[in-house]
């Protein structure tokens, strides 16, 4: 692979806009080498006196040694091979931006090399400020989280009350002196019985101050003496405690009540449940910076590399030797000479393994770099496997139906009524998990971050091979089902069909609730865990706080209302209808056809409240009109509905139902476009889209621009009164409209997650922020 494509591919997607533009400056070399062969005449050449065999007259000069360019004591004319100058330019007593001074700017196509060192130049001083900016964050971060450090410390003395030599360490903490024990101990609580014995090691402190070497010497020989005995143990002191208020998160429904009454910080309690709680922030918190830091070390090397390759190019190119003078700057630079980040790297596993991994380095270090997990050749099997069985069985499908001509069959018609909607449910959740397969194929082919905006723990992320695995899966055991189900005729001996085969729709949804909910970590718990926690966060909507991942869900729920509807036709089929002989009333119940329209209306409830929750939280008036545009989504799906179920249908009601869904279907389509996808930017550097830009071929966006616009107008269906069409059934045509909405949301996804990216790439966001457990109630001191 060239290094463009390998740069291109580590780099820190959220960040790329700071890293050196590598391209840029190879496509200026290029203009460089264009112009010298262009200008270049032939290389002179020497013919031998034994033939025609011409060689370069280079090869006949004299030969200057092996070792003459590496002995120190050599005199070596410097001069004349001098290319460039580089210097710092000092502005207001601080290091300022670098210039390159080109010494060959006379000769011809000096001017080509003028412009590149210019644009390199620019390019490192953003590259260096960028670094220096990051850096001075992630050091006021350290500081921070060392104050947090100290009360977490302070809180497990006061929780906890060690024994050392005896004496509490509540009192020696308190009493401010130091004691000479052989041991310490840990009480008993809560009626256990032992004691344990709590090690004593050197702390290391997230500072910006380096270590001396009498710091590293008394450490070694404190680790020496730790075997036989603890000497100068001193506690960290409790006084930090009288200044240290508990944040209160709203994780729950009943914390988030009382954030409303009363204030979101009150006083520690001292209990093991707030100290869990805040040794848990703290883990997530310095697991979240370590990674912030392993980041901006991997930005400092890959920037470094590429000043290094692309001046070895020059030199190439052009034949000087200009790369030695330039790339000793960017060493002596901030860029190659600042160690804060490494040292704060190593400060960060010592404190890790120390309190969070009982001294575990190993254990430490797999939670604070999670290794990413490998694709197996098994996934690609699999998914061959089971999507070729799946075509197999489509095939076998249509050929059963049309040799056994079902579809003139008498019972087509009470099995397309009855059993239709129940296998239907299941390829409404196959074809979103294939548009989800699609959609992490292309969010990886063109860079969007996909896992960081949803917020998954890293290594555990799905990728599009194994949502396809499960999709294809899933649709072989439904297929499976269907042509054992195929009996079209009742059988005249017992007047009903075979309870068994009449059960396996119901033993199918069974069977995938319990996959779902399964404790056991088989089939992605984690990702299932996560699916149902985002599914719970959004039922509960008002008292949870509305991350990314919930709303999102929450829009994916909103094109799945058919699927809704054939959960409540399999409780009333199962329920109160006589499934062996293939026939329910469920049509017929007035309660049916009300929740018929609640079912219809939930998803949609649930985006409407969460708006108005982020409305409440953040202030934001876009999210009122947001919440107004699910308020009128609302209003059309239920007057539409009404319509619907109507026995005899009034113009009033179709005039109500074409006016809310035509407002309905406005205000979506101009939020799905503009505020969404971000598209119809007049003023933008590409006209009529947006100034940045995934994809390449920009008649994509107006295709996408132009289906979500068709496909929003599904709803037309119902309300001009279109039962069927020729070769399809009115609950077949139900569920093509219901397939065009899920296919909608697969188009909807790309770019709306493309556009998330494109606004944390903007701000240079590439890391989640994490609630801090406590907050220093210093008068100068700000929050925590």
């Amino acid at each position: 692979m060239k290094f463009g494509k390998e740069f291109a591919a580590q780099m820190v997607q959220e960040w790329q806009e700071a890293y050196m533009d590598y391209s840029k400056l190879k496509s200026i070399l290029k203009d460089i080498l264009r112009f010298k062969q262009q200008n270049k005449g032939p290389s002179p050449m020497a013919a031998t006196t034994k033939g025609s065999l011409k060689r370069r007259v280079s090869l006949y000069r004299a030969f200057s040694g092996l070792t003459s360019g590496y002995r120190s004591g050599s005199p070596r004319n410097n001069n004349e091979d001098e290319v460039i100058l580089v210097s710092a330019v000092q502005e207001e007593g601080r290091e300022g931006d670098y210039q390159t001074m080109f010494l060959m700017s006379s000769e011809e196509g000096g001017e080509y090399e003028l412009l590149f060192f210019r644009r390199l130049d620019d390019e490192f001083n953003k590259v260096v400020k960028f670094y220096k900016m990051k850096v001075e964050e992630v050091m006021v971060e350290a500081d921070e989280l060392s104050k947090q450090m100290n009360a977490l410390i302070a809180l497990r003395i006061k929780v906890d009350n060690p024994v050392v030599g005896g004496t509490d360490v509540v009192n020696l903490a308190a009493n401010g002196f130091s004691s000479n024990p052989s041991s310490v101990v840990h009480p008993t609580n809560g009626g256990r019985q032992g004691w344990t014995r709590m090690e004593v090691i050197q702390e290391v402190e997230m500072s910006s101050e380096g270590i001396s070497e009498e710091e590293e010497e008394e450490k070694k020989e404190g680790s020496r003496g730790e075997a036989n005995n603890i000497q100068g143990f001193r506690p960290a002191s409790l006084d930090v405690l009288d200044h240290v208020k508990i944040n209160v998160e709203p994780e729950t429904p009943i914390s988030t009540l009382k954030g409303v009454i009363s204030s979101s910080k009150s006083d520690l309690s001292f209990s093991r449940q707030e100290l869990r709680k805040a040794e848990g922030k703290i883990t997530q918190a310095l697991v979240e910076f370590y990674r912030k830091l392993r980041l901006l070390k991997s930005y400092c090397f890959l920037n470094q590399l590429a000043f290094s390759k692309i001046m070895k190019k020059y030199d190439k190119i052009t034949s000087r030797n200009a790369s030695k003078a330039y790339l000793k700057m960017v060493d002596e630079s901030y860029l190659g000479s600042s160690d804060e980040v490494t040292k704060l790297m190593q400060r960060v596993e010592d404190t890790y393994v120390k309190h969070f991994a009982n001294g575990n380095h190993r254990k430490g270090m797999k939670t604070l770099r999670p290794q990413a997990k490998k694709e197996r050749h098994r996934i690609t099997f699999l998914n061959g496997f089971f999507f070729g069985c799946s075509i197999a069985l489509i095939v076998a499908i249509i050929v059963n139906i049309h040799a056994r001509d079902l579809l003139r069959s008498r019972g087509v018609d009470q099995y397309m009524f009855n059993i239709f909607p129940l296998y239907s449910l299941f390829g409404y959740i196959v074809l979103h998990m294939l548009m989800y397969s699609g959609n992490i194929f292309f969010w990886k082919r063109y860079r969007v971050n996909f896992s960081f905006i949803f917020g998954f723990k890293q290594g555990t992320e799905l990728g599009y091979r194994k949502v396809l695995l499960l999709s294809s899966g899933l649709s072989l055991i439904v297929l499976a089902g269907v042509i054992s189900h195929l009996d079209m005729d009742i059988d005249p001996r017992t007047n009903s069909f075979r309870t068994l085969t009449e059960l396996i729709p119901l033993a199918l949804l069974i069977g995938v609730l319990s996959i779902v909910f399964c404790p056991f970590n088989i089939i992605y718990r984690s990702s299932r865990f996560f699916l149902i926690r985002c599914a719970f966060h959004s039922v509960c909507a008002p008292l949870y706080k509305i991350t990314l991942p919930d709303f999102f869900l929450a829009d994916q729920l909103t094109s799945q209302v058919q699927a809704f509807r054939s959960l409540q036709f399999y409780i009333c089929y199962y329920g109160w209808g006589n499934f062996r002989d293939r026939t329910n009333k469920c049509g017929e119940s007035d309660v049916y056809k009300v929740f018929y329209i609640v079912v219809a209306i939930i998803p949609y409830w649930i985006r409407f409240v969460q708006c108005l929750r982020r409305l409440f939280e953040e202030k934001d008036v876009a999210h009122g009109l947001n919440g107004l545009k699910y308020f009128s989504t609302i209003a059309a799906v239920a007057i539409r509905t009404i319509h619907q179920l109507q026995t005899q249908r009034t113009t009033t009601w179709l005039v109500l139902a074409a006016t809310t869904s035509s407002i309905a279907t406005i205000f979506n389509t101009y939020w799905d476009i503009v505020i969404d996808w971000g598209l119809l930017r007049r003023d933008s550097r590409n006209p009529w889209l947006r100034d940045k830009l995934v994809l390449q071929h920009k008649g994509v966006y107006f295709v996408a621009m132009v289906l979500n616009c068709l496909l929003r107008l599904a709803w037309m269906q119902q309300v001009l009164g279109i039962q069927s069409v020729p070769f399809l059934h009115n609950t077949a045509l139900i569920a093509v409209v219901a397939c065009l909405e899920i296919i909608r949301r697969g188009i909807w996804n790309f770019f709306r997650l493309e556009n998330e990216h494109l606004n944390n790439v903007g701000k240079y966001r590439a890391f989640k922020s994490v609630p801090l457990p406590f907050y220093y109630d210093y008068n100068e001191d700000k929050s925590i």
